[in-house]
């Protein structure tokens, strides 16, 4: 079985590297919207990471699943099942989840934009929970390394 540690660590890492995808797209859609960017560099950036990030949120999903995280894994559930919805559901011709033709109609940029800021606020806040549940595994042993009751060892 895999210890605490390193699940918690690995999500750690994960977690963070999603954040730091998510903050890359809010950058290019704001890009976008002040036009410094047009829609096609736009979109052709942002597809690209779209896979990337369903699979991380998947591989976290799948070890907290594993290791028998149960409250972590069903606070986690909602936010895939979507994220696997939105990529299902692309409509047929669009390049991606972000499609230049369709990306200024119907206020796909400000949608796409508080979607990203919505997943922004449950990384950051997933991420400190993990951070917690790694420190507690962390201090879960004996800090002290003891041979016996009475004796502390000093040496490192």
């Amino acid at each position: 079985m895999i210890a605490d540690k390193v699940v918690f660590g690995f999500n750690l890492i994960d977690t963070g590297a999603v954040l730091f995808l998510l903050i890359y797209f809010v950058l290019t859609l704001s890009d976008l919207e002040c036009d410094y960017i047009n829609a096609q560099q736009c979109c052709s950036k942002l597809n690209i990471w779209s896979i990337p990030k369903i699979t991380a949120h998947i591989i976290i999903m799948l070890l907290l699943l594993f290791t028998g995280h149960w409250i972590l894994f069903l606070v986690n559930l909602p936010f895939a099942g979507y994220l696997i919805y939105e990529f299902l559901t692309i409509p047929k011709g669009n390049i991606g989840i972000f499609d230049p033709a369709e990306i200024h109609n119907r206020g796909q940029i400000k949608k796409h934009m508080s979607l990203c800021l919505v997943y922004l606020g449950f990384y950051l806040i997933i991420f400190f929970i993990y951070l917690y549940n790694f420190i507690r595994a962390l201090l879960r042993e004996d800090p002290i390394k003891r041979q016996d009751d009475d004796e502390i060892i000093t040496d490192l």
